[in-house]
């Protein structure tokens, strides 16, 4: 049943404290990036700063934090409160408290979060809150991405479960020595945790500031009715649906080079639900868990985020309904039910570190059921994103470089698929080739759209990069991706995309082909690893695209001529349309 239009507090000053509360959030984010010293914060913002209530609620977010950083800190702050409550910990004004437990709310391990309790009057009114995810956290091997071979989570690297790493403002050292002493990079990752834990201050007192302006009863007030309000447009949206179950299946690749046919092909299904203003996601029939390696998907913090980050963006546009409240609200009118023990929803100690690729197909297909819904509304399929760590010593010391390369969209009703970008809940950006090679000893020989990889359709689906790194020195690489054997699905007549391609080419040139899921292995000076990314599905009728958008593509060297007419039959006269024929070509092969 929808909820009731009932307030407590005047809509101006509501609107007033909103725009307060995201102020601070996005403060938070700036200071984070500002002082960070590691790019995947600094350059890519893969971070997360939000406020929430004493009992974990959010009342706000950062904009430009990725939504697999922000989404999981209401379960952050749950099972802090949990920890701290079965220890007898009391928490005190001062306190900072550092969690990363990827059972206990976090996506993963390397996700790190720092959480400031802000107190008014000896009275607990809610969290400061970054999370963060660092270049290494003490794992099987070096980095924190890549990470494909993991027996469990105690390989993974260090579990922090509600540490204080500030108790009443006293910095507890010995926290801090046994962080230096069990990671690589020490300094890089420990000055990018001093810089969380300043920015979750500054949080802190900012709302702290805020609570003084209005009172504790007007602050709670406005966030109450801005959740209400959330969740009243989500259930506005899941109203509109027509009711019933809508069903859909996706494919990781799983581990292709494994001889154990139980971890190659790992199914993801779907069935939403929808009765009412209400929707269920269920997951029952999703490839059961595997015990000794690391694609499960941490139900809270990983599978809850990819769920509602999809149903979100599509039944709640931007473009449509503007800036929303991005708060506890828009999650209450959605269940997710998962079986213990399959992919989704994985039984301790079983791994959890590289369920980046895992997650975001888990988002496409649940996208592609609802696409049965509200076709108008969706892209065709993604193609999926891949992570990779460096490594190497300098002097004795770990160099480690974290670079998430980007996938592609589908192409969606009225507009052609998003080429070279992070898809669905990753939302990161990719580092500057300049920042890579003034840091780092490596060498960024190409970065291009792939060629004569588009999928056709009435709008094409988006292509993917072509990445060649090439190692200045002797060191090593790891690396988590998907998408070598399933193709990103094609919607409504559209072609299917094309799949991702990996390969290492040594100094002396010889070529080898690599699978989607690559344990550390070590790397001499002159090697060259290249990455041919994944390119989107199409959408609709490639017969029905405009020969104007044909020719624009081929002008732009993305199909050759021959694909202009096989694929959408248009015909060039010189470097012009051949109108008439191109007519001529389509009405036959309607026929």
């Amino acid at each position: 049943m929808t909820a009731q239009v009932t307030t407590r507090l005047d809509p101006v000053t509501s609107a007033v404290i909103q725009g307060a509360l995201e102020n601070i959030a996005i403060e938070m984010g700036h200071k984070l990036m500002r002082m960070s010293y590691s790019s995947i914060i600094r350059e890519s913002e893969d971070f997360g700063a939000a406020l929430t209530d004493a009992e974990g609620r959010q009342m706000c977010e950062c904009k430009m934090s990725t939504p697999l950083q922000s989404g999981p800190i209401p379960g952050y702050i749950k099972y802090i409160l949990k920890e701290c409550a079965a220890r007898g910990d009391v928490l005190r004004p001062g306190d900072v408290i550092m969690h990363n437990d990827p059972y206990g709310g976090a996506s993963h391990g390397p996700d790190v979060a720092f959480a400031v309790p802000v107190f008014v009057d000896e009275t607990l009114v809610g969290f400061s809150v970054t999370t963060a995810h660092h270049l290494d956290i003490g794992a099987l091997s070096p980095g924190s991405c890549g990470i494909v071979d993991a027996v469990d989570t105690y390989a993974e690297g260090l579990q922090f479960k509600a540490i204080k790493v500030y108790s009443e403002g006293k910095r507890i050292d010995p926290v801090w020595h046994i962080l230096r002493a069990n990671i690589r990079a020490p300094e890089l990752v420990v000055g990018d945790m001093e810089a969380q834990i300043k920015a979750a201050q500054i949080g802190a007192q900012r709302f702290k500031a805020l609570v003084a302006q209005y009172g504790q009863t007007t602050i709670t007030a406005a966030y109450e009715d801005l959740m209400d309000y959330s969740e009243r447009l989500m259930r506005s949206a899941i109203e509109a649906l027509p009711d019933g179950d809508y069903s859909a299946e996706g494919f990781i690749d799983g581990y292709l080079d494994d001889p154990d046919a139980s971890r190659r092909d790992l199914k993801l299904a779907v069935t939403l639900r929808v009765r009412g203003a209400d929707l269920e996601v269920d997951l029952t029939g999703t490839a059961p868990q595997l015990p000794d390696k690391p694609v499960n998907m941490p139900f809270e913090g990983t599978v809850d985020c990819a769920v509602w980050l999809t149903v979100r963006s599509i039944l709640l546009d931007s473009v449509k309904f503007g800036a929303i409240p991005q708060n506890s609200g828009l999650t209450r009118p959605i269940s997710i039910v998962a079986p213990k023990g399959c992919l989704a929803n994985p039984i301790f100690p079983a791994p959890v570190i590289a369920r980046f690729c895992p997650g975001n197909q888990l988002a496409d297909t649940v996208m592609r059921a609802l696409s049965q819904a509200v076709p108008e509304q969706v892209s065709a399929g993604i193609g999926n994103l891949r992570v990779m760590a460096c490594s190497g010593l300098n002097d004795g010391k770990h160099w480690v470089h974290m670079e998430i390369l980007e996938g592609s969209y589908g192409g969606r009703f009225g507009m052609d698929g998003m080429d070279a970008v992070d898809t669905l809940y990753a939302n990161t950006r990719n580092n500057p080739i300049e920042d890579i090679e003034s840091h780092l000893p490596l060498r960024v020989s190409r970065y291009e759209l792939r060629e004569g990889m588009v999928a056709a359709g009435k709008w094409r689906g988006g292509i993917g990069t072509v990445r060649e790194f090439q190692f200045l020195a002797d060191g090593g690489f790891s690396l988590e991706g998907d998408g070598h054997k399933y193709a990103p699905w094609g919607f409504d007549g559209g072609a299917e995309g094309f799949t991702a391609e990996l390969s290492m080419h040594d100094a002396g040139g010889n070529r080898r082909e690599m699978v989607s899921k690559v344990p550390y292995q070590k790397t001499r000076a002159g090697d060259r690893l290249v990455s041919l990314g994944p390119c989107g599905g199409g959408y609709g009728n490639p017969l029905e695209r405009m020969p104007d958008a044909v020719l624009r593509d081929w002008r732009d060297g993305l199909i050759t001529e021959a694909q202009a007419r096989s694929d959408y039959g248009v015909i060039f006269a010189g470097r012009e349309l051949d109108l008439p024929a191109t007519s001529a070509e389509r009405q036959a092969r309607t026929a």
